[in-house]
């Protein structure tokens, strides 16, 4: 999946322009570097669990764990603060479709408990912990593209 999107921006004398990246220069380490400056590019990136300046470095170093800054243009990560939304759309759609799938199966069939146990156990496993990465890089990438920062109190004015 990632091959064929940085193939699309890398190569626009063969493809055309990418929807991911313009070429632009970059003053820290004097090449030219692309980076993502359209919305779609930074949820490609999100999904894709790539930093969301370049779209090439990785975004974690463990299974959940960000890393301190970007290999590839060495943007900084500090920024990154998903917190638990990731974790709490995951639950609301395993909810829905692990209860529904549970649901329909008990009214049809009426199979017993260890049937569902065995059922739904690891389905519960495969629809949480699968989109979990990917949904967690999406919200970092789209704090990143929209600037979002903690709300800052001002005193009082408007």
């Amino acid at each position: 999946m990632g091959q064929l999107k940085f193939k699309l921006t890398h190569y626009p004398e063969i493809y055309g322009p990418g929807p991911l990246a313009q070429e632009r220069p970059d003053d820290e380490i004097g090449t030219m570097e692309s980076t993502i400056d359209t919305l779609s590019g930074a949820i490609l990136a999100g999904l894709a669990c790539r930093c969301p300046r370049c779209g090439r470095g990785k975004l974690f170093q463990g299974f959940l764990t960000v890393q301190p800054r970007c290999e590839a243009c060495g943007l900084d990560y500090g920024f990154a603060d998903a917190g638990d939304g990731p974790a709490v759309f995951i639950m609301f759609l395993a909810g829905f479709i692990v209860v529904g799938a549970a649901l329909v199966t008990e009214v049809m069939y009426r199979p017993p408990l260890w049937v569902h146990a065995a059922l739904w156990l690891p389905l519960i496993l495969v629809v949480t912990l699968g989109p979990l990465r990917p949904m967690k890089g999406l919200m970092i990438a789209l704090q990143y593209h929209h600037k979002a920062a903690e709300g800052r109190f001002r005193g009082g004015q408007p």
